[in-house]
């Protein structure tokens, strides 16, 4: 979990919401992958996704029976959902995603009984940690879209001035 954090501090580097994903063969890392969706243009983009497809060409296969996915926020629907189709054996998550976890904050697709292939579910490692890193990511983002407004705002006033 410490490398999908550190690998979540270059999501935030990159402008990203700060996740960060490692999948874990026989105690190797064998995919990496932290959200790219912004600088990617591309909505699939998010830190799974990029591990799960590193591990697919470093195993050379994309079924990755046997292997446990580190990640510092829980999965979304359609990670999760990619998890079950690529045969992921486990998640471990270190917080939870109360709007979109797939995981069991909010559903939980990883044990749904109608899809193929369960993912065992670990949840809360290094938890505090993670969590303050989005929350202080989102305070910040927040306070720069109100400062923004803020100047936009004014820039209006005085073009009104004018």
């Amino acid at each position: 979990m410490t490398r999908a954090m550190e690998l979540a501090d270059r999501a935030e580097q990159q402008g990203e919401v700060p996740v960060g994903a490692v999948i874990v063969y026989q105690g190797q890392i064998v995919g990496e992958g932290w959200n790219q969706t912004i600088s990617n243009h591309d909505a699939t983009a998010h830190a799974e996704i990029q591990a799960l497809r590193e591990a697919g060409k470093v195993l050379s296969n994309y079924r990755l029976l046997e292997t446990t996915l580190y990640v510092t926020l829980e999965p979304c629907p359609m990670c999760a959902g990619a998890m079950v189709h690529s045969r992921v054996g486990e998640v471990i998550y270190a917080t939870d995603d109360l709007k979109t976890g797939a995981a069991g904050s909010v559903m939980n697709l990883l044990s749904y009984e109608g899809v193929n292939h369960h993912v065992k579910i670990q949840a809360g490692l290094l938890k505090s940690e993670c969590k303050a890193q989005l929350q202080a990511f989102f305070r910040r983002r927040r306070k720069e879209k109100k400062e923004q407004k803020k100047a936009a705002k004014k820039h209006q006033n005085l073009n009104h001035r004018q």
